[in-house]
């Protein structure tokens, strides 16, 4: 019996996973939590919504001023 092979699903990590304090956004990515924890769930459609706004989202972050540790 052949198994069927499941589509593959696109994504845009880039395995450096740590959400910015302030943003919420993943600084290598540029997804919030939510969307990290429910990309395997989502529509391809909803997926590739959210893909088309990362290189802002990185691009925001990026601007960011960055706050020293006190």
């Amino acid at each position: 019996m052949l198994r069927a092979i499941p589509p593959r699903i696109d994504t845009p990590c880039v395995k450096i996973c740590c959400l910015d304090p302030v943003s919420g956004l993943c600084l290598g990515c540029g997804r919030t939590g939510a969307e990290i924890g429910g990309w395997m769930g989502m529509s391809q459609t909803a997926r590739q919504h959210i893909m088309a706004e990362l290189p802002g989202r990185l691009s925001q972050l990026a601007q960011a001023p960055v706050k020293s540790p006190r």
